[in-house]
Parts: structure tokens; C-alpha cells; sequence
């Protein structure tokens, strides 16, 4: 005992140290990184006229958000002349496009939006992210607009057409809403966008055609009715047509130089990846699975130590990204009260009926769980689809032992100790309903009656239970 109890010690001891020489590393590097990024915010400005370019591609989320305002920011510390956004999305959630916007609303360095290769588009966010820019730029072979708000689509009447669309290239059918709430949504977003094709000089109309009939056109329709100003080939080509162009910065009018400007490419760092990879609405999801059922498994079996810390690790994380997507608090209280139903099938099985609610439950949880349609932003279908079915065979193996359980025969209780048998004694007694003396019985002494007479060491069988009494017979009646 004395042995094992030091053991355990000095397993806490080297835990301990573990520990704190991971803190003290984490410590080292920190302060080395940041050394490290002091020297080169101080040695860099000055020496070299630089341009940096970000790539964004796929949808608009967190990450980006993460991403762009944190590049913003660096750039303007490390004296960068130009900030070069090569973009290519499908669209985003609104909130993260909003982000975006106000960081480049109030970039002290110029921001150059460049809808680019070949192939890419501005679509939905991309549209609000390309006017907000101070410089707008596609490559041959884009397109621009489809700047609906994606939960209005569905609002469209089946048959719907737009005549006042006519002529408009690229347009399609007009969006009636009758819902309050999509007008309002719409509206939103058509003030929204015709403020900052005002605040930089281009087509408001067409941007608010974007918004209210999904829009879209080709880069050279966008050139030719204003909405962006120029098309280039590639990043050299971009610096080349801007330079000299004047554009207004915080309120500023800024000559563009950028005839032999360096272009440095920055890309995502740690924290923006972890978040990118979290943030995916399938992630989050297993991790809340994980989570959820991690704690589960440590609650039925307590000590077991791993499960629980994974658990409640994962849970914590699938929280933080949950709070930076567009949650349904709905589809959230679907998918828990799905989980305790089918815990309740495991703890007091009902034959199906707890289990088949709970599988149901969390189907319609996790298919609403995301209050969105944005691509990329969906909980994958196939994964409920599997996990339902896993969740559904599990179900079926807990109904199985039930019912296999329930005609077993009885191994414990009172009920157990009918047909047992048993020894006498002593000699049985005349009592006024037969005879009456002490058995043994599963290691046990018991009073017994029985109705005819026995003697000591006798074998006997136990037939029934009243109170306290065994009644018993001998083995040959």
C-alpha cells in the first residue's frame, strides 16, 4: 500500500514538472516570436517599398475575418504602401463580410480587391468586400454580383419573373418577398451596398441590382458600367495600371505609387488555420458529439480520466466555434434532447420508444443546427446520415439485451430462491398449518413451514415465499 501510494506521488511529480516545462517553453517561444516580429516591424519600413498580397478563396467565415483584419494590421505596422486582396469566393456569412468591410473601410493602407485567376468569381459577400475597396480589379474570364441574401431565396414564388430586368445582362428573375422580415433583409442590404458604391464613385444602381435580383455580370460589363476600375491580367499588370491613380484613404487623397513596389504574399497564420478548420460547421458538430459523449462515458465510468478530459476539451472548443456561427438555438435543443433521450433508452430502456425519439430528435437538430445556407457552411448531411445510423443500430443492441434480459431467468433476489434447495436444520415441528423448523438456504438460515414432517440434514426444495417464511417440501414429493 506505502509502495503504491509513492508511486502515484511521483506520477503527480512528473506530471508537474511536464507541465511547467511546457508552460516555460510556450513562454520562450512567445517572447522569442515576438522579439523576433519587433525586430522586423523596426528594420523593415524604410528600406523597402512593399505590396502585400492576400489570397482569399471559399467561403467567407470566421477565418477570413481572422485572417484579413490581423494582415490589415500587420501591414500597416510593417509600413506596407498597398494591401492586394486576390479574391475568389462563393459567398460568406454576413456578419464576417461585415467585419471585413469596416476593417477595410478604415485601413490606413489602400486596399486593392483583384477578383482573380481566371475562373473566379465575387459572388454574394465577395460583391460588398469588392466595393468596398478602395481599388477594384478583375482578371478576364470573372464575375462579379449574385449579392442576394441567401436566406431570402427561398422566398421566391415558384413562376416569378422580373420584366424590369429585361436587357440587364446576366440578371435573373426578381425576388418578390412578402415576408417582413426578408424586405427587411433586403433593404438592409441595398442601403448597405449602395453606401459603398457611393462612398467610392460606382454604379449604386447596378448594386442594387446585385442585391435585389441576384445580379451578376462579367468583368467586362463591370468595367463598362462602372463597378470596378480596371482589368488585369495578373498582379504585375494591377500595379502597373494603378500607378498614379488617386484614391481617398481615411479621408485623404493618396497618389499611388507602385511602379517597383515588392510584392509579398502573406499567408494564414496557426491561430487563423485553427480557427478555419474549427469553425467548419461538420467539425463543430463532431466535436459537440464528442464532447457530448466523452463526458457520458466518464460519468459511467468514473476515473477513468481520458474520456472526460477529451470531452470536455472538445465541448469547450465546438462552444467557442459554435458562437461565431449563425446558430439555431432550436435545432441546438433538438440535437441535446435527442442525446438524453437515447441516454434515457440506455439507463430505463422503453423498448424503442425513448431511442427512436432520440435519434429522431437529433436528426432534425443537426439538420437545422445552422441557421444558414451559405456554402461551405452546412453540417454534411452524409455524417448525420451516418451517425443516425450508427446511433440506430446502438439502439437496437441496448432493445435486444432488454428483451433478452427480461426472459432470463432470475440469478438474484428473493424471487431466485424458489426451486432452491436447501438442508434442514433441526426436526421439524407440529405448527397449526403443518410443520415448522430452520433451513439452510444459499448460505442463508430461514424459517420454514412445510406440511409434512422433516428431519435434521434432510434435503429440502424451496416452493414459495411468504414474508419472511420459506415454504419447502422434500425432494421426494
Amino acid at each position: 500500500m506505502g509502495m503504491r501510494f509513492r508511486d502515484s506521488i511521483m506520477v503527480r511529480k512528473v506530471w508537474i514538472y511536464f507541465l511547467l516545462a511546457l508552460l516555460v517553453s510556450a513562454f520562450g517561444a512567445t517572447l522569442a516570436q515576438s522579439q523576433a516580429l519587433s525586430q522586423d516591424e523596426t528594420s523593415t519600413p524604410g528600406t523597402d517599398r512593399r505590396a502585400v498580397l492576400l489570397d482569399v478563396q471559399g467561403p467567407i467565415g470566421p477565418a477570413t475575418v481572422e485572417f484579413l483584419t490581423g494582415s490589415l494590421e500587420k501591414a500597416s505596422a510593417n509600413g506596407a504602401e498597398l494591401v492586394i486582396i486576390r479574391l475568389d469566393t462563393p459567398g460568406g456569412l454576413d456578419t464576417s463580410t461585415r467585419d471585413i468591410v469596416k476593417a477595410i473601410l478604415n485601413s490606413p493602407v489602400p486596399v486593392a480587391t483583384f477578383v482573380a485567376p481566371g475562373g473566379a468569381r465575387a459572388a454574394s459577400a465577395g460583391t460588398f468586400i469588392l466595393y468596398a475597396s478602395h481599388i477594384a480589379a478583375m482578371s478576364p474570364a470573372t464575375n462579379v454580383g449574385a449579392a442576394t441574401p441567401v436566406s431570402i431565396l427561398s422566398g421566391k414564388s415558384p413562376g416569378q419573373k422580373d420584366e424590369s430586368a429585361e436587357g440587364e445582362e446576366g440578371s435573373e428573375p426578381t425576388i418578390e418577398t412578402t415576408d417582413t422580415m426578408s424586405r427587411k433583409a433586403i433593404n438592409d442590404a441595398i442601403a448597405y451596398m449602395r453606401s459603398l458604391a457611393d462612398r467610392h464613385g460606382r454604379n449604386a444602381d447596378w448594386a442594387e441590382l446585385a442585391v435585389r435580383e441576384a445580379a451578376s455580370i462579367t468583368a467586362e460589363k463591370a468595367l463598362e458600367i462602372g463597378v470596378i476600375d480596371l482589368i488585369a491580367k495578373d498582379v504585375a499588370d494591377l500595379l502597373k495600371q494603378i500607378n498614379g491613380r488617386s484614391v481617398e484613404v481615411q479621408g485623404r487623397t493618396q497618389v499611388m505609387e507602385t511602379s517597383s513596389l515588392l510584392v509579398e504574399q502573406l499567408e494564414p497564420d496557426w491561430k487563423s488555420e485553427l480557427l478555419g478548420v474549427i469553425t467548419s460547421p461538420t467539425i463543430a458538430y463532431l466535436l459537440l458529439l464528442i464532447g457530448v459523449y466523452g463526458l457520458i462515458f466518464e460519468g459511467y465510468n468514473p476515473g477513468a480520466v481520458f474520456p472526460g478530459v477529451v470531452g470536455a476539451i472538445c465541448l469547450l472548443v465546438a462552444l467557442y466555434a459554435f458562437q461565431m456561427l449563425p446558430v439555431n438555438y432550436a435545432g441546438a435543443a433538438l440535437l441535446v434532447l435527442g442525446i438524453i433521450l437515447m441516454i434515457g433508452e440506455a439507463v430505463v430502456p422503453s423498448f424503442g420508444a425513448l431511442g427512436i425519439g432520440g435519434v429522431i430528435s437529433m436528426v432534425i437538430g443537426s439538420i437545422i443546427l445552422i441557421d444558414t445556407d451559405v456554402p461551405g457552411f452546412v453540417v454534411s448531411r452524409p455524417l448525420i446520415g451516418a451517425i443516425a445510423l450508427v446511433s440506430s443500430f446502438g439502439l437496437m443492441a441496448i432493445i435486444g439485451i432488454a428483451i433478452t434480459a427480461r426472459h432470463r431467468p432470475v440469478v438474484a433476489g428473493r424471487e431466485e430462491l424458489i426451486g432452491a434447495e436447501g438442508t434442514a436444520l433441526s426436526d421439524f415441528k407440529i405448527h397449526e398449518n403443518g410443520y415448522e423448523g430452520d433451513v439452510f438456504v444459499h448460505s442463508e438460515r430461514w424459517n420454514a413451514v412445510t406440511r409434512s414432517p422433516l428431519r435434521k440434514g434432510q434435503v429440502i426444495v424451496v416452493t414459495g415465499i411468504e414474508g419472511l417464511k420459506l415454504e419447502v417440501r422434500t425432494t421426494d414429493d
